[in-house]
C-alpha cells in the first residue's frame, strides 16, 4: 500500500489496560468523595442548597434543581446513584462533618481516556474555599495517574462566569463556544468547552499541592502557580 503524503496526526502508544472511575472513596486533606448513598445523603444535601435564594441559585445553570422537597430530591440522588455514567458522589467536610455538594466524572470514553468532571456543586458556605480545589484534584489525579487517561474535560453555560473562572484557576484550557448547543429548563445554552491534557498535568498537579497543602496563610495564588507568574 502507498503511504499517503497527507499529514497525520503523532502516534498513540497504546496501554495494556483501559479502566474506568472507580466507584469508591477518594479521601483528602479537607474533603472526601464518598459514592452516592441516596437515604443518608439527602437531609444535609437538601438543606444545603435550599431554603434561600443564595442557596438555591446553586441550581441556575443545572438541568435539574432546585427541588420542591426533600423527596424529591432523594428520588434524584436514586437514579444518579444507580448510574454509572454520570458517576456521582457526595462531598464531605472532614472539619464540619457535614455533606456540602456533589461532583461526578461523566461522558467517560474509556477507549479514547477521555473524560469529563461535571454536575459539581456546593453550598454557599464552602464556595470560594480549599473544597473545590481538592475535589478537581482527587478527580484528576484518578483520571491521569490511575487511568492514564490523555484528556479530562470541563463544560458549562457560557453564561457561568463563575464555573468559567474556576476552569481557568485550575488551569483547564479554554476551547470555545458550542453555540446553541442545548436547551436547559427551556432556554438555549451556549456550552463553553474547556481541556486538560496528560502532557500539562504534571505542572498543574504541583501547583495544586503547593496551594492545597503548603499554603496555609492562603497567601499563593493558584493562578498565579499555573501562570508562572510567583
Amino acid at each position: 500500500m502507498t503511504q499517503s503524503s497527507l499529514p497525520v496526526g503523532n502516534i498513540v502508544e497504546p496501554i495494556t489496560h483501559v479502566d474506568l472511575p472507580h466507584r469508591t472513596d477518594y479521601a483528602g486533606k479537607f474533603i472526601t468523595l464518598s459514592p452516592v448513598d441516596p437515604q443518608v445523603d439527602v437531609t444535609e444535601l437538601y438543606e444545603c442548597s435550599h431554603g434561600s435564594q443564595t442557596q438555591e441559585q446553586i441550581w441556575t445553570y443545572m438541568s435539574y434543581g432546585p427541588f420542591d422537597s426533600k423527596r424529591s430530591m432523594q428520588t434524584w440522588l436514586e437514579e444518579g446513584a444507580e448510574s454509572a455514567d454520570p458517576l456521582f458522589f457526595t462531598v464531605h467536610h472532614l472539619e464540619s462533618k457535614q455533606r456540602i455538594g456533589m461532583v461526578s466524572f461523566l461522558n467517560i470514553v474509556s477507549d479514547m481516556r477521555r473524560l469529563e468532571l461535571g454536575h459539581i456543586w456546593y453550598s454557599p458556605d464552602f464556595q470560594r474555599s480549599n473544597v473545590n480545589t481538592e475535589a478537581m484534584y482527587l478527580m484528576l489525579c484518578e483520571a491521569f495517574d490511575r487511568l492514564k487517561y490523555r484528556r479530562v474535560e470541563w463544560k458549562c453555560d457560557s453564561l457561568n462566569e463563575r464555573s468559567r473562572a474556576a476552569a481557568l484557576r485550575l488551569s483547564f484550557k479554554f476551547e470555545g463556544i458550542f453555540r446553541q448547543h442545548i436547551i436547559v429548563k427551556g432556554r438555549n445554552r451556549d456550552t463553553a468547552w474547556y481541556s486538560m491534557l496528560d502532557s500539562e498535568w504534571t505542572a498543574i498537579k504541583k501547583n495544586m499541592e503547593m496551594w492545597l497543602y503548603q499554603n496555609s496563610d492562603r497567601k499563593l495564588s493558584l493562578t498565579a502557580l499555573n501562570t508562572g507568574k510567583i
